[in-house]
């Protein structure tokens, strides 16, 4: 138990119906009744009480006010919420309040969970599970952190755990006991299920799909200048986002959007035109654009009938990119053509034969929005299967892979 009292904002700053304030620690009766509330409230009993200020007697709030007593809390400590009127002078005033106290302290980022992970309350994995509940922007990431708060992640390392620890007894029995009546073979199993947890942990340690789910996925527009890589941004984005015009080369730094799509968040990126040609600035997009292609999740490759994109139908056989010289030689075209996970013809409104000329490409007019439904389901299948959205996924965060790596050596 800590001796100081700690207590902040569970809301966000910012003008509101309701805004809650938590305490825990020892002090957290003597606030109470510094604040004017002379009768405590029972534990988990919701009671509106006026709150004074501790200098002068003035009125700060009526507030509901809940008691929590130790060890039955979230921190495992005494604590207290004052559910306030959200205005913003109100909650200054009572913060101020608290923090002219002796024995009070502003509790910093995330100390309240280290609280509870110190108490026993929880453990460390559902600790990060609340921080990725409070941060999620999409339904997967929503479920995927409820799953590993309802302990999914700790049940499957305790498991794994027990194993080894199995193994381990038996193989000591075995060096032990060698002369001992006990059942034969126990260290030669032990040996022969040793392959088959490793290969459990191993498949965990090198999955990005929890930590594409977590993080996000990006997504790359990528193709010749001119071929709507903008419009289709703006599209998807349903805002202009980026700037359209008919001239080639409009976009020259990297422009990002972010939105969901299968419940999973996406930062959907707009490059600048892969070609040699052009000024010091427009080679300085290109190499950007082949770097967010190194970095991106999955590569879109934007085509159309009025850009130059010969040099994109030629298949890729080297297997990955030389941003070194990317700017100085149409192979980049060859190389992102090779790595694309979609191909995309855009402008199908100024060709007819689009559908049987580009046959192995999902067809699209940006200007006309003819073909988006098919390309935002087919994006969404591809980052859904990225972040691994109904499979078995428990690595979510970098920590959590680096420790399986340290246990299989």
């Amino acid at each position: 138990m800590s001796e100081e009292t700690i207590f902040a904002l569970s809301t966000a700053p910012v003008r509101a119906a309701i805004a809650v304030l938590r305490l825990s620690g020892p002090a957290c009766d003597t606030a109470l009744r510094a604040l004017g509330v002379e009768r405590l409230p029972s534990a988990r009993m919701a009671s509106l009480c006026r709150l004074t200020d501790p200098g002068n007697g003035a009125l700060l709030d009526e507030a509901l006010v809940l008691r929590f007593s130790a060890p039955h809390s979230f921190t495992g400590e005494d604590m207290v919420e004052l559910h306030l009127h959200g205005g913003l002078a109100v909650m200054q005033s009572v913060l101020g309040a608290l923090a002219a106290m002796d024995g009070l302290v502003p509790a910093e980022p995330g100390a309240f969970t280290r609280r509870a992970v110190l108490n026993g309350k929880m453990d460390l994995t559902a600790a990060e599970a609340i921080a990725d509940l409070i941060d999620a922007e999409g339904g997967a990431q929503q479920a995927r952190a409820l799953s590993q708060l309802g302990g999914e992640l700790r049940r499957q390392a305790e498991t794994w755990r027990n194993a080894l620890k199995t193994m381990l007894a038996h193989l000591e029995a075995d060096l032990e006991f060698a002369d001992e009546d006990l059942p034969g073979g126990l260290g030669q199993k032990a040996l022969e299920a040793l392959p088959e947890l490793y290969l459990a942990l191993a498949s965990h340690v090198d999955d990005r799909r929890g930590l594409r789910l977590r993080d996000g996925v990006r997504i790359a527009l990528l193709g010749p200048p001119n071929a709507g890589k903008s419009s289709i941004l703006n599209m998807l984005a349903g805002r202009e986002a980026a700037i359209v015009s008919a001239r080639a080369g409009t976009t020259r730094d990297a422009i990002e959007v972010a939105m969901v799509l299968g419940g999973v968040p996406v930062t959907l990126i707009d490059t600048a035109g892969l070609r040699a040609a052009g000024d010091d600035i427009e080679r300085e997009g290109v190499r950007r654009a082949v770097k967010t292609a190194d970095e991106a999740d999955i590569i879109v490759l934007v085509t159309s009938p009025d850009a130059d994109d010969g040099a994109v139908d030629r298949p890729d056989t080297s297997g990955a990119s030389d941003t070194s010289g990317a700017s100085d030689n149409m192979d980049t075209l060859d190389v992102v053509a090779g790595r694309a996970d979609l191909r995309v013809a855009n402008k199908s409104d100024l060709q007819r034969g689009a559908t049987k000329e580009h046959g192995d490409r999902l067809n699209l007019s940006a200007k006309t929005g003819d073909g988006a439904e098919a390309l935002v389901a087919a994006l969404t299948d591809m980052v859904m299967r990225k972040a691994g959205l109904g499979e078995n996924v428990l690595v979510t965060r970098a920590r959590h892979a680096s420790i399986l790596r340290e246990v299989i050596g």
